[in-house]
């Protein structure tokens, strides 16, 4: 015999329940002086989160638990004080929804038109935090956010990026956790495009979007719509803007963007790469705190000579640290010289890593530890 389907009355004696429990779970955060902790990389601890996730035996999907665990830890951030937080603009856009995985809605959450203003918003103290893009799974480094790091780092040593490293050797070290600009998060987002528009596919002669999300959509867009203009905007919102004023013109953004603009989605999950994911960087003055599933980045400039970058990397090897992202960057005004970004496995808090560093550090003509954070899981 089917059981008896709940009253609308015991419905609501249960959402009683999870609104006492909820606010039960936010006083014991208050109390215990969570929402007020300055050194907090973020709302949406992501260690909370998979403790959520791991616990949850459904019907509730995994992301719908992120989602409610992560309105929760933003909401009782807000209780408590204020956070800000800067990100590359407009709304709806893939730097909104990361900032909004991270910290939640309950943040105060500040569009800022360029990559460069995000870190000005940090370090002027506008913002606690900014979020920006460093790397996709299908087009690589974001050059900007990277330059703006090695730039930031490098004003806090009292050195331009292009200055003589003959002169810098003796300050070259910068390892201890300082109250400067650093990486202290970061937001793995899988990347869905979707074609969004006002009219039928038939009627689209026009498809824009960024360049980044047409290129990763140029399959689909060559087999489905190949007589179509592509036209390059400054961002997936503006795009939405365009398509909600012209029946004719479609363009690919983030399915929230449909909503937000008034319009239909034509096509989803368009891009040819179905791992497609953008790292986003939290950026904050506060060092990560160890956690025992880190991450590190550094940048470092290696001599001119035959070997020196192999010697480098030979470090890793001896000290067993695993190295996850590696990239080469030319030093503006400064031919024939690159800095390398590394990313690795590891605290600086652990003994090999220490070791790595002071290893590395005396090869190179400088190095910079530009952040710790914890490994995250990638979310959407």
């Amino acid at each position: 015999m089917p059981e008896k389907a709940p009253t609308a009355a015991q419905l609501r004696k249960l959402d009683r329940e999870i609104l006492a429990l909820l606010n039960e779970r936010a006083a014991a955060a208050l109390a215990r002086g969570d929402a007020k902790d300055e050194a907090a990389e973020g709302v949406a601890d992501p260690a909370v989160l998979q403790y959520a996730v791991d616990n949850n035996d459904g019907p509730l999907s995994a992301a719908a638990v992120q989602h409610v665990f992560r309105e929760l830890l933003s909401g009782i951030r807000a209780a408590g004080r204020s956070l800000r937080v800067a990100y590359l603009g407009p709304e709806y856009t893939y730097s909104h929804l990361a900032a909004i995985a991270r910290f939640g809605q309950s943040a105060e959450l500040l569009p800022v038109a360029s990559i460069a203003a995000v870190f000005e918003e940090v370090e002027r103290g506008d913002a606690e935090f900014g979020v920006v893009p460093i790397e996709n799974s299908t087009d690589g480094r974001v050059a900007d956010s990277l330059e703006c790091l090695a730039k930031v780092r490098a004003d806090a040593s009292g050195a331009g990026v292009g200055d003589d490293p003959a002169r810098l050797k003796p300050q070259a070290s910068s390892l201890k956790p300082q109250a400067f600009l650093q990486i202290c998060g970061e937001v793995p987002l899988r990347i869905h495009h979707c074609l969004l528009g006002r009219g039928t596919r038939s009627e689209i002669r026009r498809v824009c979007s960024k360049p980044q999300a047409l290129s990763q959509c140029r399959n689909w867009l060559s087999a489905h719509l190949p007589n179509v203009k592509l036209e390059p905007t400054s961002s997936t919102a503006e795009a939405a803007s365009l398509a909600a004023a012209e029946p004719d013109t479609a363009a690919i953004a983030a399915e929230q963007a449909a909503v937000n603009h008034g319009l239909g989605v034509l096509a989803r999950n368009i891009e040819d790469n179905p791992e497609n994911v953008t790292r986003f960087a939290v950026i904050g003055t506060a060092a990560g705190e160890r956690t025992g599933r880190d991450k590190t980045a550094l940048v470092f400039e290696a001599p001119h000579k035959p070997g020196a970058l192999a010697d480098a990397m030979a470090i890793f090897k001896r000290q067993k640290l695993n190295l996850t992202w590696i990239e080469s960057f030319p030093i503006p005004q400064a031919r024939g010289r690159y800095l390398f970004f590394l990313e690795f496995q590891g605290h600086p808090a652990d003994l090999r890593v220490k070791r790595a560093i002071a290893s590395l550090e005396k090869k190179s003509l400088r190095l910079v530890v530009l952040g710790s954070y914890a490994e995250a899981a990638v979310v959407g």
